[in-house]
């Protein structure tokens, strides 16, 4: 089996795959006046998914994370999770959500071979959490939470995008709420994105003064698991829960990358935040073009970046995260 390595010498065990770029939500800091369609030609069918998750499994990739935009919007999602889980190679398969629909159809989705759960929760005030993201669905996405929780995931974990003014001051309630919990929370420091500099420029806060106050608090930093993903994780004696900092403006942040990313209409991304797409689509029309659709994926690997050029303000061609699935 050949392997994903790049010319910097990081391996790639994981593919963030969108599912579509349509979301439900009007987050502030992604899609403020709700997704509008484009009409641009169709997101990816379950065929060249099923195409596409085995080129890169004969390449090595072991783990796949389902996105969006919104991946429950998809109403073929249950036989897209069966489909990748039956790929052989493929071990783990997780999804992230707004967590709308998770009272409804997650217990399904762990059946249909779903290992792992991320959903996005970033506040646990309730109406905080409808400022945030312009809808009420609070209770939906807590309760889904915890009845996700009962199903035997291997991992269930809350993204949470560090707001300064809006969920900044919130720390001492995720420790109350991790107290008891087997979930890990991550607060993800917010990324300038194409469209988003002012509101960026408004409610940017450094994942770094969160990290410290973490530290003062008696939070240790745990080793990080070959294939994980851009979290540092902490953990505490006292809370069963864990923390984790996604910091994409601290030092050496890409040193660790070993994710690749496709779009919903099949361009392979070597960087969330790159400025060029290499469309993998035409290559997932056939079973024959199989080998020519690893070669494809193997030869553009070579071009991938050493590092982001958010510093820079380069924001690449990823005009707000539902595009791509964050």
């Amino acid at each position: 089996m050949q392997a994903l390595i790049d010319r910097h010498g990081r391996s790639f065990p994981y593919l963030r795959l969108s599912l579509t770029e349509a979301c439900n939500y009007r987050c502030a800091y992604c899609l403020p006046d709700g997704y509008q369609a484009d009409g641009r030609p169709r997101f990816l069918a379950l065929g060249e998914i099923e195409r596409l998750v085995r080129g890169f499994a004969a390449l090595g990739m072991s783990k796949i994370r389902l996105t969006g935009g919104e991946p429950s919007l998809r109403k073929d999602l249950l036989s897209i999770i069966e489909t990748v889980s039956a790929v052989p190679g493929i071990g783990k398969i997780a999804l992230t959500t707004n967590g709308c629909l998770l009272p409804r159809h997650v217990r399904a989705w762990r059946e249909a071979g779903l290992t792992a759960l991320n959903v996005s929760l970033d506040s646990l005030d309730a109406g905080r959490f409808h400022v945030i993201t312009g809808h009420d669905r609070f209770a939906e996405v807590t309760a889904g939470i915890e009845l996700a929780l009962g199903l035997g995931f291997a991992s269930v974990k809350i993204n949470a995008v560090l707001l300064r003014g809006h969920n900044d001051d919130e720390l001492p309630a995720w420790f109350e709420y991790l107290r008891g919990r087997d979930v890990s929370v991550r607060f993800i420091e917010l990324m300038r994105t194409g469209d988003n500099r002012e509101y960026f420029e408004r409610h940017h806060l450094r994942a770094e003064i969160i990290e410290q106050r973490l530290q003062d608090a008696g939070w240790q930093l745990q080793a990080r698991a070959p294939d994980a993903g851009p979290a540092r994780e902490y953990a505490h004696p006292a809370y069963r829960g864990r923390i984790g900092i996604i910091a994409p403006y601290s030092k050496d942040f890409c040193a660790g990358c070993n994710r690749l990313r496709v779009t919903a209409r099949g361009d392979l991304r070597l960087c969330l935040f790159g400025d060029f797409g290499i469309s993998l689509r035409p290559l997932l029309q056939s079973d024959a073009d199989h080998h020519a659709l690893v070669a494809r994926i193997a030869t553009q690997l070579g071009m991938k970046a050493a590092g982001h050029g958010l510093h820079q303000g380069l924001t690449g061609i990823t005009p707000h995260l539902a595009s791509i699935g964050g």
